[in-house]
């Protein structure tokens, strides 16, 4: 595997002989603007690899992109072997229509070190969830940035992140009532402990989500790329692009809906992604939101 070859695949042409928050943050969002957080090989009919060198080929050789499993591990890899103090940590994914976090570890998150302070890492979580810049680890502090507002809190050892999000406007009307919007204003996203994992701690998560009728990434096909003011979601045939912060504290939110070959097309020009297989579209409500 070749270093030089990941920044190429994520356009990050800056020195990154500092190891300071600023290369860390410059790095982080290349690579969510650069590779996409999808799941597209289940829906090929195609394993989502574990292994580091099969995370590699997929997304630096083959330009795809990946799940938390692959995309945070890929970026694990990389900032250590720059030189940052990286370390894996194991999520619990909230889940609304549940109420609850998921009962294990099933999203890989990353802590960095830089100068005595610590930070959450995180390239893998997608959609309008995602965050743009490292969240430095303090508790109850309000952490603006251009998605929204994430907060960090900290109760008996185990951190909550959450969000608080805008308004949204939706000018398609068809999509008002869409069970893709998110309608909590103020959403739980994952806890975790700083309790380090090891990749083999996933493997479990690994083949449920591939192989589970009750998993997300089995009930939907789904793909999400950042852009430097909003981020594009393709689920089943829904095209959504959400620009953040459009005027007045609120996102702007637009759907469309495409046929099998508009599909194809706009994974290319928006995504950067040729399929191989037969793709299978797929779209199952309460599962994504975005």
């Amino acid at each position: 595997m070749d270093i030089e070859a990941y920044f190429e695949r994520i356009g990050y042409k800056k020195s990154r002989n500092k190891l300071d928050l600023e290369t860390l943050t410059d790095i982080l969002q290349h690579q969510i603007w650069a590779i996409p957080f999808e799941n597209l090989s289940i829906h090929c009919g195609e394993p989502m690899e574990l292994g580091l060198e099969a995370i590699f080929d997929q997304i630096v050789r083959k330009n795809r992109g990946g799940w938390c499993l692959q995309v945070n591990q890929l970026l694990y890899w990389a900032l250590t072997t720059i030189g940052f103090e990286t370390t894996m940590l194991g999520g619990y994914v909230y889940n609304t229509p549940g109420n609850k976090y998921s009962k294990t570890i099933i999203h890989l998150l990353l802590q960095v070190v830089i100068d005595g302070r610590n930070y959450i890492v995180d390239a893998g979580f997608g959609s309008s969830y995602q965050m743009w810049q490292p969240l430095e680890l303090i508790s109850g502090k309000d952490q603006p940035q251009v998605p929204c507002i994430f907060r960090l809190t900290e109760e008996r050892g185990i951190w909550y992140l959450d969000q608080i999000r805008r308004e949204q406007y939706i000018p398609n009307q068809e999509f008002l009532n869409s069970d893709l919007l998110e309608k909590n204003k103020y959403r739980k996203i994952y806890s975790f402990t700083l309790e380090p994992q090891a990749i083999e701690d996933f493997e479990s998560a690994s083949l449920y989500f591939q192989m589970s009728s009750e998993s997300v990434f089995t009930n939907e096909s789904y793909c999400s790329l950042q852009t430097p003011d909003g981020v594009w979601c393709l689920v089943g045939c829904i095209l959504v692009f959400r620009r953040f912060n459009y005027k007045d504290n609120m996102d702007l939110v637009e759907f469309k809906t495409l046929n099998e070959e508009e599909v194809e097309v706009e994974l290319k020009n928006i995504f950067n992604i040729s399929l191989q297989g037969k793709f299978v579209l797929k779209h199952s409500e309460n599962f994504f939101t975005i």
